[in-house]
């Protein structure tokens, strides 16, 4: 059953206020940062990754400022080490994570719809970042193209990020997973890391209004994908995600 978000309830003029400032940022700088990224370019990548980072600290900040909306990790001590790669199976609940996750995790790519790099300079940009995009019109396709480009930026160190749901779920809402991921960590043999979040209360999907309150992130332990098949990987990811989606939802609380 899907649960409502318990901070609808405080639509307040505070809220309106903040959650209007936030878009405009977000409105006017998503292009600007996209333009200065394009005209980098012929730069190294470390560059552009930078540029990128800067602006989601950014929106983060803003945030913090105009929503009242913070975050805080549980978990931290189960991150592998700075220089390893690792796939992570994130919950997904809203355009939060996409953007907070460049803060307290190194250097990362994300698995996304091949569209999203269309969309004119914030896409475009994007495309330069080295992204990890599929077509999902063909699944076959798609997963093949998730496991060969999702090795190489293994290989190359980055951290891949996978939303295994494929879209944004309601709170209280538990979508089945698909297999990418934990197929990408049965051939590459990278670990996987669960994590689950709580931001689909305070920034909810398909939403404009953002509420005030801490999100909290919380990390699972490393899923060592050695001697297991793609469905154990998943199930076990899977299992962990979802018992602490019940640990730190507020709407049961």
């Amino acid at each position: 059953m899907t649960l409502q978000n318990t901070s609808s309830q405080n639509n307040t003029f505070r809220v309106y206020l903040g959650s209007s400032l936030l878009f405009i940022y977000i409105l006017v700088s998503f292009p600007l940062i996209g333009s200065i990224i394009i005209l980098c370019f012929a730069f190294p990548f470390s560059i552009r990754y930078k540029l990128s980072c800067l602006w989601t600290r950014s929106v983060s900040w803003m945030t913090k400022i105009c929503c009242n909306l913070d975050y805080r990790i549980e978990g931290s001590e189960n991150l592998p080490k700075k220089d390893q790669a690792y796939i992570l199976l994130s919950k997904h609940q809203s355009a939060w994570e996409t953007l907070a996750t460049r803060q307290f995790l190194p250097k990362q790519t994300t698995v996304l719809k091949q569209s999203l790099t269309w969309i004119p300079l914030g896409g475009w940009a994007l495309a330069t970042l080295k992204p990890i995009a599929i077509d999902r019109t063909n699944a076959k396709e798609a997963l093949k193209n998730l496991v060969k480009q999702g090795s190489a930026r293994l290989k190359e160190g980055f951290v891949v990020i996978i939303f295994p749901e494929g879209t944004r779920s309601a709170p209280g809402e538990n979508l089945k997973f698909n297999a990418g991921g934990a197929l990408l960590a049965q051939k590459s043999g990278y670990p996987v890391i669960p994590l689950a979040h709580n931001a689909g209360e305070f920034w909810p999907r398909y939403s404009f209004l953002k509420y005030p309150g801490t999100i909290t992130v919380k990390i699972g332990p490393a899923i060592d994908p050695k001697g297991k098949k793609a469905k154990e990987i998943n199930s076990e990811a899977e299992a962990w995600i979802a018992q602490a989606m019940n640990e730190i939802s507020i709407s049961k609380t």
